[in-house]
């Protein structure tokens, strides 16, 4: 060669020789000192100029020659190759991800919203913010058992695009469980499987709202059903609850005044206060509703857990006009993670729905849905549910108890004969929401009655979740309740 490189190696530095020499002619390369095509030292001659021995060169260039930077040949010589190689892959971490420079503030108006933030309970509290289950309690070994028997039955086919509809076993599965358990003659053609019942209450506000439309709700309620219709563009009317549920006749005289296009309804446990809607209630908001072509949409978030007597069926069960739109979740049965929702519909709205889904999130996880159609097919979602049913009722009867021993007076409350949680009334004396506060600056969460309000005015009640906690837990958190009235 008439030239020698200038190249530098340290025999004090931690790397192998070979390694630098290596590193610092790919850097030539990479910043074109060395050109596709330009030929290296011989081995022997690059040997001398860095006063290495010659096994030492040769090991780099064939770390070069791996890394795709030179291409050697016996008869030819070293060469750097024609093609470089592309960068080398990295891993995301999280010191790589602290160098990325996002400016701090847009460049663009982003305009207000009356969104809500949902609070952020700090790690280590006692959640009695109600609705909550209890992730120890899920049949984590089976679910994992039917997650793998589903890839490797369904190979790559469950990780392709589908069917927006969801898992066609799912959908099966979940029309049987229906019509066994909930009285809903429902096939799998009418069932849109969805990522929890979020999406479900999103999807169908889309699908059936119009801006402008009118909708009643409860006066106690979802905040996250309501904001998904408001979304929609839906002008909500809020209508008073009891302990019988909505009021009906409160809904005909609005129906009177208004041309409502929906009513959003929990009447198997009314969201919070847990009120079951009654009988008479019941036909005369189906018979309403079918004279004056109001959809009925029926959020049955919890129906597995009936402690008391024999649960009520939906709504959905007795409906034979077609304007009950019947949304329901796995997340209390199973675990909200899966983020298994679904709506029952009659054909038309499905295939509207879809229409909607394919555009929004395209499709679930056809894989997680075939393990949990597995997992409803051989029964263990049903024995599950019969775990925590008893658990729950344990837990419901000590939390009773202890709110009764500990703070006699300063809660009034019906012994709620379903669901995950209590609705308690608040001694006049008592600040519903300072009490909340006070609470959790001790590690115990739970929610005042403003947070379920319409208005979002104060309120004097609280509600109170058993269903996470362990009988310990349960104890813990009633003491802390004291130390924070």
């Amino acid at each position: 060669m008439p030239w020698e490189l200038a190249l530098a190696v340290d025999p004090a530095a931690p790397q192998p020789i070979f390694l630098q020499i290596a590193r610092a002619l790919a850097d030539d390369i990479r910043r074109g000192r060395l050109r596709a095509g330009a030929e290296l030292p011989g081995s022997r001659a690059l040997a001398r100029s860095l006063s290495v021995h010659r096994n030492t060169v040769l090991a780099a260039y064939r770390e070069l020659a791996a890394e795709g930077w030179i291409e050697a040949s016996a008869a030819r010589g070293t060469f750097v190759s024609a093609e470089l190689p592309a960068p080398a892959p990295r891993g995301f971490t999280r010191r790589a991800a602290a160098r990325a420079e996002v400016p701090a503030r847009l460049g663009f108006d982003l305009g207000a919203t009356s969104l809500r933030h949902v609070p952020i309970i700090p790690p280590g509290t006692l959640r009695m913010s109600g609705g909550l289950p209890d992730m120890r309690l899920v049949p984590t070994a089976a679910l994992a058992r039917a997650y793998r028997r589903a890839l490797h039955a369904g190979s790559t086919r469950l990780l392709d695009y589908a069917d927006p509809r969801g898992d066609e076993r799912l959908r099966a599965a979940l029309a049987a469980m229906l019509s066994a358990v909930r009285g809903l003659a429902a096939g799998p053609e009418s069932v849109l499987v969805t990522r929890g019942s979020q999406m479900a209450l999103d999807l169908v506000s889309r699908a059936l709202i119009a801006p402008g439309d009118a909708v009643a709700v409860e006066s106690y309620g979802y905040r996250p059903a309501w904001e998904a219709l408001r979304l929609a563009g839906a002008r909500l009317l809020p209508l008073p609850v009891d302990a019988a549920g909505l009021s009906v006749d409160a809904l005909s005289e609005l129906a009177e005044r208004e041309r409502l296009r929906a009513v959003y309804v929990t009447p198997h446990h009314q969201y919070p206060t847990t009120a079951v809607l009654a009988p008479g209630r019941r036909i005369a908001l189906l018979e309403l509703c079918r004279a004056r072509r109001i959809a009925i949409l029926e959020d049955d978030y919890d129906h597995e857990f009936h402690y008391d007597g024999r649960p009520v069926l939906p709504l959905a069960s007795a409906d034979t006009a077609g304007v009950v739109v019947y949304i329901g979740t796995l997340s209390k049965i199973l675990a909200p993670g899966l983020r298994i929702g679904f709506v029952v519909a009659p054909g038309p709205l499905i295939e509207r729905l879809s229409l909607h889904r394919t555009f929004v999130d395209r499709q679930g996880d056809h894989a997680v849905e075939r393990a949990v159609a597995e997992l409803l097919e051989d029964g263990e979602v049903q024995r599950h549910a019969q775990r925590a049913r008893r658990a729950y009722r344990a837990r419901r009867d000590l939390l009773v108890a202890s709110l009764r021993a500990r703070l006699p007076g300063a809660l009034d409350f019906a012994v709620p004969a379903g669901g995950m949680a209590l609705w308690a009334k608040v001694d006049a004396a008592i600040d519903a929401d300072a009490w909340a506060e006070r609470a959790l600056a001790r590690k115990v969460a739970f929610s005042a009655g403003r947070r379920f309000a319409f208005d979002g005015k104060k309120r004097p009640f609280l509600r109170l979740g058993f269903a996470a906690l362990d009988e310990r837990e349960i104890s813990d958190a009633v003491e802390r309740m004291v130390e924070a009235v």
